[in-house]
């Protein structure tokens, strides 16, 4: 079996908008990951970047369950003795409103070069508004 390489110029790619009000944070970004990656083409091919861009709006808005806003943790390490620094979903969202949903993207991306690269072709938003209307992106809708 031959190994795929398409071409990057014939490649068409699009900019589709999420809407994560009232959406549940893990299916909004399984399906940001799935337009980032190209997987919804018909050419996938996973050591190239044939994805499309993705905009999320409300990402403050999206919805966790089962009582995550108590008990999921996220972790940093200073790298300093004792500079671990933990806190809930609750207080992360109050402080950095996208981080969550960046966070979750970003976990399910590869953890290359190609991962990091395609990590730049999301945008996060907390509110309704973004600067990339000029790119015309087409609503993605995602089932409750």
């Amino acid at each position: 079996m031959k190994t795929v390489y398409v071409k990057p110029q014939d490649v068409e790619r699009k900019w589709y908008l999420i809407d994560a009000e009232d959406k549940i944070l893990g299916k909004v970004a399984v399906e940001a990951v799935k337009i980032l990656r190209g997987k919804n083409k018909p050419f996938f091919v996973p050591h190239q970047e044939i994805g499309d861009f993705v905009v999320i709006i409300n990402a403050d808005k999206a919805k966790v369950t089962g009582g995550k806003e108590e008990k999921k943790m996220y972790h940093r390490y200073s790298g300093y003795m004792g500079g671990l620094r933990s806190e809930n979903y609750g207080s992360l969202v109050s402080r950095k409103p996208t981080a969550p949903m960046e966070k979750a993207i970003k976990g399910m991306l590869p953890k290359n070069r190609l991962g990091r690269k395609l990590f730049t072709n999301v945008k996060v938003y907390a509110g309704s508004q973004h600067p990339h209307g000029a790119q015309k992106p087409e609503l993605f809708e995602i089932k409750k």
